[in-house]
């Protein structure tokens, strides 16, 4: 009987089919990605830039907003009087006395409320408030009570600082893992190691968060305290050049809030970045 050879690759008479691979799917980025060098300055640049292109092209009237080069103009003058200088550090020392005091203050109230039920008792409530309160709006009340005078103005930076940096802490303390509670439970430590190994570990992402809107909010309130009556400091001269109608030392001072605000939220953020170090996040 003859013998048929099948073509190689059949099997019962039947063609084998060629598999066919199938493509590799690149994987989406989901994240940002990697950090822009320089990326923080990408969007100052750009207001700076569109703030060029209307003073140039016209459509920026003079009188109503004058031109960078203008206002570095005025700036380079109050510098070389030494105007500009005194009155910057004054305003650095108020937003730096009243930061740290709001800082402290705002981290061991959330500490007490955070780590007991009786401290939350009787501190969340006050806290809770004060901060439906706007702190400009004790201004009045803290003039009655402290005068005019640095002491006034320290306690409205401090009133309004320690609210962010409370909230924030005291969110991030109460949602600590309950597994490391009882691993802390289990192990046996005492009340200060849960506290300095646990609690504050665990709340400082929130306190950074805090940290970062208090700084802002030092600025914000060192704006209005020092239009109240000062004699000294970026508000004062502001205030009175308001009076003589030099709207370029006007935009002198706002753009060194505006300077001091972001290399003060930079210089947070680094830190966090360094201290969280040990936290993997979209921003790594």
């Amino acid at each position: 009987m003859a013998t048929i050879d099948l073509p190689a690759g059949t099997r019962s008479g039947t063609r084998s089919r060629t598999a066919t691979p199938r493509p590799v799917r690149r994987p989406v980025r989901l994240g940002p990605g990697r950090p822009i060098p320089f990326g923080f300055a990408i969007g100052p640049a750009l207001l700076v830039l569109a703030w060029v292109l209307g003073s140039v092209s016209g459509a920026l009237d003079p009188e109503t907003l004058p031109a960078p080069w203008d206002v570095l103009r005025t700036a380079a003058d109050l510098a070389a009087e030494g105007t500009l200088q005194s009155n910057l550090l004054t305003s650095l020392q108020r937003a730096a006395i009243g930061l740290a005091l709001g800082v402290s203050i705002g981290l061991v109230l959330a500490l007490v409320s955070g780590l007991s039920r009786l401290g939350e008792a009787v501190v969340d409530g006050p806290v809770q408030i004060k901060r439906s309160i706007p702190t400009l709006a004790l201004i009045p009340l803290f003039i009655v009570w402290f005068g005019i005078g640095e002491e006034m103005k320290l306690i409205v930076i401090t009133a309004a600082v320690l609210v962010p940096v409370y909230i924030n802490t005291h969110a991030q303390l109460r949602g600590v893992d309950a597994r490391y509670v009882e691993l802390a439970q289990t192990v046996g430590l005492s009340r200060w190691g849960f506290i300095r190994r646990v609690a504050l570990p665990g709340s400082l992402p929130g306190f950074f968060t805090g940290l970062r809107l208090a700084v802002t909010i030092s600025w914000l309130a060192l704006v209005v305290v020092e239009q109240v009556n000062a004699t000294s400091g970026i508000g004062y001269l502001m205030t009175q050049a308001r009076t003589y109608g030099q709207i370029d030392v006007i935009v002198v001072g706002l753009v060194i809030y505006g300077l001091l605000g972001l290399f003060g939220d930079l210089a947070v953020r680094t830190l966090e970045r360094r201290a969280l170090a040990w936290r993997q996040t979209l921003a790594d």
